[in-house]
């Protein structure tokens, strides 16, 4: 375990910046700071068990902290298990429900023309659209009750939609889906801080929430793509639900009900404690948003239809009104949901553009290089998910190690040197040859990807986290959550964007064959290189002086 420092440690103001040094840990918040847990007295001094795991960086028993970690990486992994296995079935899912091509956008990104995926779905744009309020709601009615109503509502929606024998009852399900992941995860956040006291425990605790992501998303890939071949798709969605339903009913039965508790729940805070307005702004600007993305990528013709230009000018000047909208709630100290001085706060800004550029980069790279498996080397779904088993193993370890080390080594340190590693991973496939070998490119290329984002997860959780204050930690999941959302959006638009534009200039005539696929490709990866390069800039901008963060506090 880390050993108690004697340096300084300085707080991330939630209102005003707070100033950076050479060195500096990065001060987080624990449950003792917010009420007494049940070995507490009512002085607040640490007595029994509590104090026998202070030392150890943890509130509780080593068997509660298994549970806490197991409960929250497993549900939020969850939701990559269902995004892997929608991935890999969609064909049989489409052919057997008769679910038609306009529908299967809603379902999984869906192949357009020239090769291009629309990059939205139903679960992502609910969940992309509620994560703020969902946090909000975390902060008010405790986050382990938003925990466990998010893994409920998780558990159903994944044993409906095995169920569903039609499109349009998939597509509901789906969507419902969406909310409760934007409900178990800000509040999984939330509940890691309550629970650990800043240093390693707590590390690793985001370190395991961060690598559930990577491995259940190669579950879902491997197993979605096995159960679709042989038993039924809906198989892949029964164990699914079976799995949630047993982390469900663990958390209810082990999950502590200090963590994540708040002192009062009643209608009066409901309405006073929650930016309400700010949230119904803010949702209805990245709903709009998200829509219009999907629209346009899908084809570009489609901006001059009155409907997106009305919806894309409403989104957008929704962002100044939510700005003028946060300057008010601040000035008259009541709740705000990103308050604006926050982004006088250098790292905290950097750390979100990072966030936002590294997500869109590496959920890009990951897209196109399954359409370049499909669509350029003609390999089924299948076998162009087996090639990417090695991201979610690499992803994990990454996580981990970061997770290990995060309060010994410079935060800009981990930050940099996983980006520059995953700016190595478009080039590669920019440079790829269709006939070589997947070890030759493909394989590294793959292997390097997730190392950016999920070295970042880790530090810019906890730096996220430190900005915001101790009563709005399930915002501060939703802050991380939706801003890595919006960038996985925005960034697979803009690729799309201009892979359909080469592809539609090139001098192959036609469009549709792999030769001229790959041509947009191939300057769609050299965006994305440049996206992970802008990265590494902001970092080395922003970042220079942050020194370490997840250390353990005096």
């Amino acid at each position: 375990m880390a050993q108690t420092t004697s340096s300084t440690a300085v707080e991330l103001a939630p209102v005003a910046p707070a100033p950076l040094s050479t060195a500096f840990s990065i001060e987080l918040h624990s449950l003792h700071d917010d009420h007494l847990g049940p070995d507490s007295a009512e002085n607040g001094q640490i007595l029994g068990p509590l104090a026998r795991a202070q030392d150890q960086g943890f509130a509780y028993s080593k068997g509660k902290v298994a549970v806490i970690i197991s409960c929250v990486s497993v549900a939020t992994g969850i939701n990559s298990i269902l995004s892997g296995l929608i991935i890999v079935s969609i064909p049989v899912i489409a052919r057997e429900i008769h679910l038609e091509g306009a529908l299967v956008l809603w379902i999984q990104n869906h192949m357009a023309k020239g090769g291009a995926r629309r990059p939205i779905t139903i679960q992502a744009l609910t969940c992309g659209c509620t994560l703020l309020l969902a946090g909000s709601f975390a902060d008010v009615l405790g986050s382990r009750n938003v925990y466990l109503l998010g893994s409920f509502l998780q558990t159903v929606t994944s044993l409906a939609c095995g169920l569903s024998k039609t499109g349009a009852q998939l597509i509901v399900f789906r969507a419902f889906s969406g909310i409760a992941t934007s409900c178990s995860l800000p509040s999984a956040v939330s509940i890691i801080n309550d629970a650990f006291v800043p240093g390693r425990s707590r590390n690793l605790a985001f370190a395991a929430m961060g690598g559930g992501q990577p491995v259940g998303f190669g579950l879902g890939l491997t197993v979605g793509g096995v159960l679709a071949g042989s038993i039924g798709w809906q198989w892949a969605f029964h164990m699914t639900a079976i799995l949630n339903f047993i982390t469900l009913s663990l958390s209810a039965w082990q999950l502590p009900r200090t963590v994540g508790a708040v002192e009062e729940v009643s209608w009066t805070r409901l309405k006073t404690d929650i930016d309400w307005l700010g949230a119904i702004i803010a949702s209805s600007s990245l709903a709009m948003l998200s829509y219009v993305l999907a629209a346009v990528t899908s084809d570009t013709s489609s901006m001059r239809q009155p409907v997106n230009i009305a919806l894309l000018s409403t989104a957008i000047a929704l962002c100044p009104a939510f700005i003028l909208w946060m300057n008010r709630q601040e000035k008259l100290a009541r709740p705000a949901l990103i308050p604006n001085s926050l982004w006088r706060n250098k790292v905290f800004t950097s750390i979100c553009i990072n966030v936002f550029l590294v997500w869109g980069a590496f959920n890009s790279v990951e897209q196109f290089g399954n359409l370049f498996f499909q669509e350029v080397q003609r390999l089924n779904a299948l076998n162009a998910a087996i090639r990417f088993l090695p991201m979610p193993v690499i992803g994990f370890i990454a996580t981990v190690l970061v997770g290990l080390f995060v309060h010994r080594v410079r935060a800009d340190v981990i930050v940099i040197v996983s980006t520059i590693i995953s700016c190595v991973s478009p080039v590669l496939m920019a440079l790829v040859n269709p006939k070589w070998s997947y070890w030759a490119c493909a394989f590294p290329a793959l292997l390097f990807n997730p190392i950016g984002a999920d070295g970042l997860f880790t530090v810019s959780n906890l730096l996220i986290s430190a900005s915001f204050s101790k009563k709005t930690q399930g915002l501060a999941g939703g802050v991380f959550n939706t801003i890595s959302q919006v960038g996985k959006s925005v960034g697979l638009a803009l690729a799309t964007l201009i892979a359909n534009d080469v592809t539609a200039t090139s001098e192959i005539n036609d469009k549709e064959t792999p030769q001229a696929l790959m041509k947009g490709y191939r300057a769609a990866f050299w965006f994305l290189f440049a996206v992970n390069a802008v990265s590494l800039f902001t970092s080395v901008w922003g970042l220079r002086k942050i020194g370490t963060v997840g250390r353990k506090r005096d």
